[in-house]
């Protein structure tokens, strides 16, 4: 069992309300021996924080903690576009610093928003969610059954958005629904056990609680960030994984330069697929498009119905005339050699790594797709 002192005071620029902690507290050391408890609220409510100190709580009573992240634009582990199920072991000591772990299984959905395909965005969030049952639930053989799931969720709380919530909630019937309330009461979701009827109402606790509200003593667990930085961040982050950690790497114009002379794989264009998602590409114009992107790097399997993704890659450069495709990707050569699918959806390089000076657009240059 961890320390408590671990959770006690998990970072001086985070305020965790008691009502929070109560929450957290009835949920790990309540009557369910494995809770599957569901963190649910409008945009900039605090359900990422929340959803960290729940799991440092959790990991107090249990050695491992599944965790579900349906939020493709704000990522908890993964580098966003991403849907994936991560078994955490350790206690987070900072929750002000996120962390890139290596998910159990993960799709790439390739957008930061649900909103141009939500059927597979729903069809991939159950896949993972079976998988969780088939190997934590459902196994009473192997040492992590009953393992507890914490499922963290987009802000998207109202038309469509509200529709796939409930369709989740539905499917999953968790056994604590943790909804977070804003001040703008509007914004906020229906009271109660909102998904169901009242004959099941009683299946499920529901916690109520409100947003931590941001004063001149404390920091609010609501750091205002601008969305697209962070996103920026994460991926950037992600590609710092090509290199060993002592190489010194301190600014984002090192990485740039670094990812820009980093030699990159190379993958014979007749092992693999291409599939473009959310939109429609002219077979003559697919390398084209492919060139100078991030794809998810996907393996197709017979077993499984959706392709399992195994990491993401910048497509440096393009040689038809050998039949070869240069890919930049932190994921190691035994995992690439069996990628036989690339997906393209509508995750970018971060800007800032395309327009350090001395080095613009350093996976763009002349000579990078080549015809004859």
């Amino acid at each position: 069992m961890a320390a408590a002192s671990e959770t006690e005071s998990p970072s001086p620029k985070i305020f965790i309300p008691d009502e929070w902690s109560n929450a957290a507290e009835a949920i790990a050391n309540g009557s369910v021996a494995f809770p599957i408890a569901f963190v649910c609220g409008p945009k900039n409510s605090g359900k990422t924080t929340f959803s960290r100190h729940l799991l440092n709580v959790l990991l107090q009573r249990h050695k491992k903690v599944a965790y579900l992240d349906t939020d493709v634009g704000q990522t908890e582990f993964t580098p966003p576009g991403l849907l994936s199920l991560t078994v955490i072991d350790k206690i987070t000591p900072d929750l002000t610093i996120p962390c890139l772990k290596t998910p159990e299984r993960c799709f790439f959905f390739g957008d930061i928003s649900s909103k141009r395909d939500p059927t597979t965005y729903l069809a991939y969030i159950i896949s993972l969610y079976d998988h969780y049952l088939k190997e934590y639930c459902m196994n009473n053989k192997t040492e992590s059954a009953g393992l507890p799931l914490v499922i963290n969720t987009p802000g998207w709380v109202k038309g469509i958005g509200y529709e796939i919530l409930v369709d989740m909630l539905r499917y999953m019937s968790p056994t604590h629904v943790v909804k977070i309330r804003i001040s703008a009461e509007s914004k906020n979701l229906p009271a109660g056990s909102f998904w169901l009827n009242e004959e099941n109402a009683n299946d499920v606790t529901v916690f109520e609680i409100n947003a931590a509200l941001q004063d001149h003593l404390k920091r609010s667990v609501l750091v205002q960030k601008d969305a697209r930085l962070l996103r920026d961040l994460r991926v950037m982050a992600y590609f710092r994984q090509c290199f060993p950690r002592d190489v010194v790497i301190s600014t984002i114009k090192e990485l740039a330069r670094a990812l820009a002379a980093h030699p990159p794989y190379e993958i014979p264009i007749s092992s693999i697929k291409i599939k473009h998602l959310h939109c429609q590409v002219p077979a003559t114009e697919t390398f084209y498009s492919l060139n100078a992107t991030i794809v998810g790097l996907a393996v197709s399997s017979e077993s499984e119905q959706y392709p399992q993704c195994v990491g993401l890659g910048i497509v440096r450069g393009i040689d038809t005339f050998k039949g070869v495709l240069y890919v930049i990707t932190p994921v190691p050569q035994p995992t690439l050699e069996d990628v036989d699918l690339l997906l393209q959806g509508f995750i970018q390089i971060p800007t800032s790594l395309l327009q350090v000076q001395g080095c613009v657009s350093p996976y763009m240059s002349a000579n990078v797709l080549s015809t004859n």
